[in-house]
């Protein structure tokens, strides 16, 4: 059985509560010979066991994986592969035919800390952000082709930018099982290329799936201002709900290149739409255009707590350059994904920029993730994607 950690009195009422994360500090005593990304039994300080996670050096010491004195082997992924595909059948986004883009596994929401897996079609996108979830990445691998069976044929591996940068292990991006060069896939009836190799995440960001709907809702004769488009997903779901014109904005050059190529697959000699590679600030403030609904969905502005006081200032500074540019009856879609910004902080720097502004300002809708990416319940660190839609008047 696996060597153990022990921690401190008083250090395991959190996971009595079933939260997943154990912290350096809360450690009391290492058993030698115990390895960053070994699979390790978690006891108190009484000898008492809690739980099984593994192990790693920061400032998360381990990532719990079950409660239950359980070996983490192909049996135990079996399972919560098998549970994490249940519910996606439940939720409608597994099987459908107008959308086979969705993510199979989501960490913590999915009790497999540590772990993502995106769908694309026939191939799995996968992503490890535990040493130890990368040590198991050919068990996980072999496991989910057998699970979802003809959905999935080929399993990409890609955590060269997810993995602790401490931990030494030189990985790089490939195909574990099979290889495909077709990097199309569908949502919604859309078609997008999907950059596995070198985008964001696993290529594509799948937890607007719900938000980029909804706008299309609201884009019929509206001039439409992307900003952050990176692949245009937002940019293509404006068209398709009737806009008059939609600039996309990204300040890279190759994230404009495949808004411009996504926009092409779907409304291929469209010339309702413009691709700008541009900062987004300087483009707000020099833009000559004003636009009857934006779309602000930045990069996360803080990855840790001692950023988060200039990322709220620059979320307040971001939505007042949009609320500046934008039509009287104007819409804004405004989001975070930031995981230290709470809604509350949220919603105050969105406030603030409208005060400056001094715009009336109404919420329309406040978003989230959608369902394919779940919140446990015991893990409300989970809840990351904020977004507020408001009528400008």
């Amino acid at each position: 059985m696996y060597k153990t950690i022990t921690l401190k009195k008083g250090k395991d009422e959190s996971l009595k509560r079933f939260h997943p994360w154990v912290f350096s500090g809360a450690i009391k005593y290492i058993d030698e010979g115990i390895e960053e990304g070994d699979s390790v039994r978690l006891l108190t300080e009484n000898g008492d066991f809690i739980a099984v996670g593994h192990f790693q050096i920061g400032s998360i010491a381990v990532r719990v994986l079950s409660f239950n004195d359980v070996e983490i082997n192909s049996e135990f992924f079996r399972e919560r592969l098998e549970k994490a595909l249940f519910m996606r059948k439940c939720i409608g986004t597994a099987d459908n035919p107008k959308n086979n883009t969705y993510r199979l596994v989501h960490g913590e929401g999915d009790n497999l800390s540590g772990l993502v897996i995106d769908c694309y079609g026939e191939t799995a996108v996968m992503q490890a952000h535990s040493i130890g979830m990368h040590k198991c990445r050919d068990i996980v691998a072999n496991e989910l082709v057998k699970v979802m069976g003809e959905r999935i044929k080929n399993v990409f591996y890609k955590s060269d930018t997810t993995l602790p940068y401490k931990a030494a292990i030189g990985q790089e991006n490939g195909f574990i099982i099979g290889n495909s060069e077709n990097n199309t896939a569908m949502e919604n009836g859309l078609e997008f290329h999907v950059d596995w190799l070198k985008g964001q995440k696993t290529g594509f960001f799948i937890d607007q799936r719900e938000n980029r709907l909804l706008l299309e809702k609201y884009s019929k004769d509206k001039t439409v201002l992307n900003m952050f488009c990176y692949t245009g997903g937002f940019s293509f779901y404006a068209m398709r709900g009737g806009a008059k014109v939609v600039h996309s904005v990204d300040s890279s050059a190759k994230a404009v290149e495949l808004t411009n190529a996504n926009v092409e697959l779907n409304f291929p000699y469209d010339k309702r739409h413009a691709a700008y590679c541009d900062d987004a600030f300087k483009f707000l403030e020099k833009a000559n255009d004003v636009y009857d609904l934006i779309i602000l969905d930045p990069p996360a502005f803080a990855k840790h707590r001692n950023a988060l006081h200039n990322a709220l200032k620059g979320y307040t500074r971001l939505n007042l350059k949009a609320m500046q540019r934008i039509r009287p009856g104007g819409i804004l879609f405004t989001f975070s994904c930031s995981q230290v910004v709470t809604k509350d902080n949220f919603r105050n720097a969105v406030f603030t920029a409208a005060a400056l502004a001094g715009r009336k300002v109404r919420i329309l809708h406040q978003l989230h993730q959608p369902a394919d990416h779940p919140v446990n319940i015991y893990h409300p660190e989970g809840e990351y994607l904020k977004g507020i839609v408001l009528y400008i008047e």
